[in-house]
């Protein structure tokens, strides 16, 4: 029989969260974790979640504003990089927070970068074909056709 040595046991900040679907009665707990005895429990709630905002935004920089894509070596072309990433999810939450877009019914950062683009191609194609741009899009009708690659449907 081997004998289990504790080392440096230490006292935890627990939190527990119990939740409870009303509908259904299924119910699901939540444990968070400090080593900071003193921290209050509605504290401990909001830094865990800034937490997840944080991964969040970094899961966004790298899956749609290209911070894993960067190949730069140079320490201003590495922070330049991912100072724009990170910028352009900011940006971007802005934009998807505006009242114009939201009637748009854009919901997704994918969306958002969608149809951007295709008002982008739209334009560049109509002006290469020698016609302004400006005077020929009377409405967004014209872009409808070229949001083809959005997730979520846009409202009749």
């Amino acid at each position: 029989m081997r004998s289990i040595e504790y080392i440096n046991p230490q006292l935890l900040n627990v939190v527990v969260i119990a939740k409870t679907n009303l509908t259904t009665g299924r119910s699901a707990k939540v444990l968070l974790f400090s080593d900071d005895l003193e921290l209050a429990y509605d504290k401990l709630i909001d830094y865990y979640q800034l937490r997840f905002q944080i991964e969040f935004n970094f899961r966004d920089a790298k899956q749609y504003w290209g911070l894993e894509d960067f190949m730069n070596v140079n320490e201003i072309q590495v922070s330049n990089a991912a100072n724009f990433s990170l910028f352009m999810v900011t940006f971007s939450k802005l934009l998807l927070s505006q009242p114009q877009l939201q009637d748009m019914n854009i919901e997704s950062m994918l969306d958002l970068k969608t149809v951007f683009r295709a008002r982008k191609y739209t334009r560049r194609i109509i002006d290469s074909l020698g016609i302004n741009a400006e005077e020929f899009l009377i409405d967004n009708r014209i872009f409808e056709a070229a949001e083809i690659g959005r997730i979520y449907a846009k409202a009749a």
